[in-house]
């Protein structure tokens, strides 16, 4: 055996090959359309298996147990993490703020509704400084209670009953979030290459925070939301202000909302920077170990409370900093408030000539007390005139604070799970709440023949009733639940006017639909999807294969009373690859767009495969282009695409605006036109291997039916209630 043999001496195992962060064999083409996003999640990755079902474990769960347990917990300072005045409710508080607080309603994506804390960026992030502790604090009561509770309902559950415990009123909680089991690591959290780099890099201008780039909503690569110190770490309230608001706004919070977030936020627990921070250990991600999933170890801890260090900012913000009371509002506005340095040096405010029976005693020895502190965040409340007029609100109605509170607390740890259908447990509000997306129900009780036959004579083209059907559930996002065919929303203000939607197609549409619906006794969202159901089974006829596309009846009709409409404009398309439209250039290429989109609905890539085939041949295009549409019998259910995309008879050529033409190699001449989003099929070796699946002779049928699976897939997306 030579060197390169195991007889050499050498060891086969390539060092570093399975840890070296960033590097993989595909390095090689830095440029080459990366698929894993549609490859998060693969049940192979669950270790429960693929026949386990939350909901029916939720069924068992003892939430009082649960609930008293949490509330045992709160009180229980243990020697490893000695808790401040012995309470864990500001760390639990802290804890489930940061899962729900990386929501962002761009795409949908963060928040709680996955777990997704537990693992890598976030477990490590800056911001989430010894929430490892308050994970493993709640170990015990995970094992106690198994599968019955996810890991996610656990982590928002815990910060709700640590209210409860320091005299807050909730307003409710449901239980229904299922676990992811790996990091999401294709989810855009930055470009940044270090933690909390300034922020100027996420601004097309810093001092106008409307410019920060989207999806994003955390001013820098780390943090939930603000640098507590100030816009980029130099104190000045007012600008703090501007980033509070974008970046709440980028949650769906609303001035109110935001102002109450804070003020119950920092109402109870603190701010720990009591050392020197440069003498924490690396985050969990980094550390060794022997450390067993622990980051930040802190060597002055001592087992002392008060030597934590998280924020580098130290102190608390109230008197009595584990009661829910005015105490914030009333020191806020009390005294007057100076810029001091914190013992780990950070930047905060500190009360002048405060009396000494408001200031909160010492995290660990009570006979010690210190003053209160306010970030920069908390003096905006104070110095920005609408926040300022919302807090004296809310100090003269203490009882509307509360409620103000309860409320947003509610909204903020549940934002991405959906609809109501999505709660479960005895605690869910009976109230509907608009940002909920409520759909009244809608009636199963007609002839869906006698829809199907009048939609066919209707003379809608399958083209119509194909891009109706799918504008309408396209919408849908899997990261929060939101959008999607059920409540027909397309027919309301912001979606009709949508340039995706070609608004005038869209009314001539649904023009011919809406009697049908008034006729029959169906709801117009049914019917919708009922059209694209029919002009599918006529496409896969012209195509010689007979097919009945599944249909799920009961689909509600929204009005407009229900619709928060600003809170739908960010779920406007500005592309949609399965149509082959592009609103304009964008610095991401049209295909990674796709592949977003795609990952958004839910879909896998072979589903992606087959739908933008069907869709091409079915003539579905946006404004009714040529490009991708690779057949001459547009309107039926071919394989054609995917047949001529892999034709060597062919060759490909550019033609200027990210169009290609597709040429005979003897004739030269033009044959069809493409866009990207059409040739990576072609381009891309995992696409491609699925697009000669469904290229090959014996595979005409099998594409109809796994055609009419993903389009049945699409638009029950939001079905909750089947």
């Amino acid at each position: 055996m030579d060197g390169n043999d195991m007889g050499g001496g050498k060891c086969p195992v390539m060092h570093g090959g399975m840890t070296a962060v960033g590097r993989t064999v595909m390095d090689w083409w830095p440029n080459a359309l990366n698929l894993d996003i549609l490859h998060q999640h693969d049940t192979k990755t669950n270790p429960l298996g693929k026949d386990f079902n939350y909901r029916e474990e939720l069924k068992k769960l003892d939430v009082e147990g649960l609930k008293a347990d949490l509330k045992a917990l709160m009180t229980d300072s243990q020697d490893w993490w000695p808790a401040d005045w012995g309470h864990y409710g500001g760390l639990m508080i802290r804890m489930t703020w940061h899962a729900a607080g990386s929501y962002r309603i761009a795409d949908g994506r963060g928040g709680a509704g996955t777990g997704n804390q537990r693992f890598a960026p976030l477990n490590s992030w800056p911001d989430n400084v010894s929430l490892d502790k308050a994970r493993r604090l709640l170990w015990p009561i995970k094992r106690k209670y198994g599968n019955k509770v996810s890991w996610a309902d656990l982590i928002a559950y815990a910060g709700t009953i640590a209210y409860e415990t320091m005299g807050l009123k909730t307003f409710g909680f449901g239980f229904g979030r299922e676990d992811i089991w790996h990091p999401e690591i294709d989810v855009y959290w930055g470009s940044e290459k270090e933690w909390l780099a300034p922020s100027d890099s996420r601004y097309d201008d810093v001092s106008k925070p409307e410019t920060m780039e989207n999806p994003l909503a955390a001013v820098q690569m780390g943090l939930i939301y603000v640098n507590p110190e100030g816009v980029n770490g130099v104190p000045d309230p007012l600008k703090t202000a501007g980033q509070v608001r974008e970046t709440f706004a980028r949650m769906a919070m609303n001035d109110e909302e935001t102002a109450a977030l804070t003020i119950g936020g920092h109402t109870v627990g603190k701010c720990h920077g009591n050392g020197d921070a440069s003498k924490l250990g690396p985050d969990p991600e980094g550390a060794p170990v022997e450390e067993q999933g622990f980051g930040w170890s802190n060597p002055a801890m001592g087992g002392k409370a008060a030597n934590a260090i998280t924020s580098g900012i130290e102190g608390a913000w109230t008197t009595n900093p584990t009661v829910f009371d005015m105490g914030y509002l009333k020191l806020l506005f009390g005294y007057e408030w100076e810029l001091k340095k914190s013992p780990a040096g950070a930047n905060q405010w500190e009360p002048v000539n405060i009396k000494e029976e408001d200031k909160p005693v010492d995290a660990t020895d009570p006979s010690i007390r210190h003053n209160p502190i306010m970030t920069d965040a908390d003096m905006a409340m104070k110095m920005d005139p609408t926040y300022r007029a919302i807090c004296e609100k809310f100090m003269a109605d203490p009882e509307y604070f509360k409620d103000a509170f309860a409320r947003a607390w509610f909204k903020l740890t549940h934002r991405d799970m959906g609809p109501k259908a999505c709660y479960f447990g005895p605690d869910v509000p009976k109230e509907e709440l608009i940002w909920q997306d409520p759909v009244p129900a809608g009636s199963t009780s007609y002839d869906v023949d006698a829809v199907k036959a009048k939609i066919a004579a209707s003379g809608l083209s399958i083209g119509e009733m194909v891009s109706t059907a799918w504008d309408s559930a396209r919408t849908f996002r899997g990261s929060d639940k939101r959008g999607g065919a059920n409540g027909a929303r397309i027919r309301l203000a912001p979606q009709k006017d949508w340039e995706g939607n070609e608004p005038a197609r869209l009314a001539k549409v649904l023009g011919v639909l809406e009697p049908i619906a008034a006729e029959t006794g169906a709801s117009i969202a049914d019917v919708i999807v009922l059209a694209g159901n029919v002009g599918i089974e006529q496409a896969a006829k012209a195509a010689g294969v007979n097919v009945s596309v599944p249909f799920a009846p009961g689909r509600g009709d929204a009005t407009d009373a229900m619709t928060d409409g600003d809170s739908f404009a960010p779920l406007e398309p500005i592309h949609d690859g399965y149509r082959n439209w592009l609103k304009k250039d964008y610095v991401v290429s049209p295909e990674e767009l796709m592949l977003d989109r795609t990952q958004l609905m839910g879909l896998t890539a072979p589903e992606m495969t087959v739908l933008v085939g069907g869709m091409r041949v079915l003539g579905t295009n946006h404004g009714g282009t040529k490009h991708g549409v690779f057949t001459d019998k547009v309107g039926a259910l071919t394989n054609d695409f995917f047949v001529n995309l892999t034709d060597m008879a062919n060759y490909w050529k550019p033609a200027g605006n990210g169009t290609y033409e597709i040429r005979d190699r003897k004739s030269n001449a033009v044959k069809w036109t493409a866009t990207r989003m059409d040739l990576v099929f072609g381009s891309n070796s995992v696409l491609r291997s699925y697009a000669e699946v469904y290229a090959q002779d014996d595979n005409k049928e099998k594409f109809v039916k796994d055609f009419v699976a993903a389009w049945t897939k699409v638009m029950n997306a939001d079905r909750f209630d089947i």
